[in-house]
């Protein structure tokens, strides 16, 4: 860690100021479990000192130098060596530099087009990458690949939650229809069949909400560190 940091316990707001990473960022490698700060038993905060400055900083660094999430848990675990991970995140890059050798290669050939983009010929230029492809060159745009991963879990369990909110209120109807006798009031029963779909909607809306945040890519923002 650099000599002249030096922390107690602080608070987020002074770890941003401290390590230059945004309070997003920080709660992100958190939820990664890649930083675990103490908790204060008095108010329930989380508490930071000099060890979890100390692995932002380091996270910091290797983010910036592109290093992937997963392999930075593996050198934090010790099932990697810093040098392990480099060596892997080096035949990455240079594979990265290649692919964008090629690319840079096509688009210095289309700087030559003089066409409009509506007269262009994409048909016979895809179909050029296509052969770059096969021989194990890559255009695709791998942050969107993620930003679409990143879709999935949240649409899977809501769709998990919806069913078995569903299911209560189901349950609820059967259980009444077997005695109509002794099923409660008919505003009991409003209530009872409600409050699944009070969830649901609760549900479905933290869902829209959280698919707004990957569209404006605040998902994303973790990986500029």
């Amino acid at each position: 860690m650099s000599p002249e940091i030096e922390v107690r316990d602080v608070k987020i707001n002074e770890v941003e100021a401290l390590v230059g990473i945004t309070r997003k960022n920080i709660r992100f490698y958190e939820a990664e479990g890649l930083l675990a700060p103490r908790r204060n038993s008095e108010n329930g905060y989380r508490d930071y000192g000099e060890a979890e400055v100390s692995v932002l900083l380091q996270i910091k660094l290797l983010r910036k130098l592109g290093v992937p999430l997963e392999e930075i848990r593996r050198m934090q675990s010790g099932a990697h060596t810093v040098g392990d991970g480099m060596r892997r995140h080096l035949v990455s890059l240079e594979r990265d530099r290649d692919n964008l050798e090629q690319a840079i290669r096509l688009c210095a050939g289309l700087t030559d087009r003089q066409e409009r983009l509506g007269d262009l010929d994409a048909g016979s230029i895809l179909k050029e990458m296509e052969v770059m492809e096969q021989s194990g060159a890559t255009f695709q745009n791998k942050q969107r690949q993620d930003v679409r991963i990143r879709y999935v879990a949240p649409v899977v369990i809501t769709v998990l939650m919806l069913l078995l909110m569903g299911g209560i209120a189901g349950l609820i109807l059967w259980l009444t229809a077997l005695s109509v006798e002794e099923s409660p009031p008919a505003f009991m029963l409003a209530i009872m069949a409600l409050v699944p779909l009070v969830i649901s909607g609760g549900v479905v809306l933290a869902l829209v909400q959280r698919i707004r945040e990957i569209g404006r890519g605040e998902i994303d923002d973790a990986k500029n560190y």
